[in-house]
């Protein structure tokens, strides 16, 4: 199944009980708001396909696995709301991954940027290339991560937080990421990335279903309160996101 447009596309296929997502976006995967809506639907629905065990999240082609936000529709917003409506879509794709009760796992294999740290950091295994470098560059834009920060910090810890926002200029690198507990593992190629994700998947697909489920609880007990959490963090930025020098430093970035 596939869903294309103008704002991207979101490709889907089911191999036995292992379900493959990959969203692409021509400006290096980065999310426009219909392109956000389009995954978080494809989660939820797979999520509630009884044939399906295991979710693969990837995105398309050999270079950026995510470059967040769209910097044109961010351009674009002109009042708190539509700030506000922007960013609540990386909200509610974080949660719809939450709550989705089957295991998802994420394969990347190109830079992570702002938010495809936070959809990276919602995936429950990682899987990555050596180039998955990662950064999170709001702060250099006028605004932060305020939206994806309880998916990173539930993964990295705040003093790795803290030390990857706060240097929204630098790069990390994938090591780094792995070592911090982002990646569970990482791979010289893009051919051993993909041979790994298939055998990972094949062992979990191969376990009970309800089991995993169960395990899902788990992993994500204590988030319950991320329904409302990050949609008010949603509005913070989106109120940042107005501001002239978060206006300039986005027309700066673009160029």
């Amino acid at each position: 199944m596939a869903l294309q447009n103008a704002t991207g596309s979101i490709l889907i296929s089911i191999d036995a009980t292992i379900a493959t997502i990959e969203f692409g976006h021509p400006a290096s995967n980065s999310f426009p708001a219909q392109l956000l809506q389009d995954l978080t639907k494809a989660i939820e629905t797979l999520g509630q396909n009884p044939e399906v065990v295991v979710l693969v999240l990837k995105s398309q082609g050999a270079a950026a696995f995510c470059a967040g936000a769209s910097f044109d529709e961010l351009l674009a917003v002109t009042n708190e709301a539509e700030g506000k409506a922007f960013f609540s879509g990386f909200a509610h794709l974080i949660n719809a991954m939450r709550k989705c009760p089957k295991v998802i796992v994420g394969r990347v294999q190109g830079k992570v940027v702002g938010g495809g740290v936070g959809i990276a950091a919602a995936c429950d295994y990682v899987l990555a290339s050596q180039e998955a470098n990662i950064k999170l560059s709001e702060l250099a834009i006028g605004i932060g991560p305020f939206v994806i920060e309880p998916a990173v910090s539930r993964k990295i810890g705040k003093t790795a937080l803290a030390e990857l926002a706060l240097t929204a200029q630098e790069w990390k690198s994938a090591a780094w990421a792995q070592e911090k507990g982002l990646y569970a593992k990482t791979f010289e190629s893009i051919e051993k990335l993909d041979k790994a994700v298939t055998e990972l998947v094949q062992v979990l697909s191969s376990y009970n279903p309800e089991a995993l489920a169960e395990m899902k609880k788990v992993l994500w007990e204590g988030t319950d309160h991320w329904e409302s959490l990050l949609v008010e963090r949603a509005a913070i930025t989106g109120k940042l996101v107005l501001s002239d020098s978060t206006k300039k430093a986005l027309a700066a970035f673009k160029k």
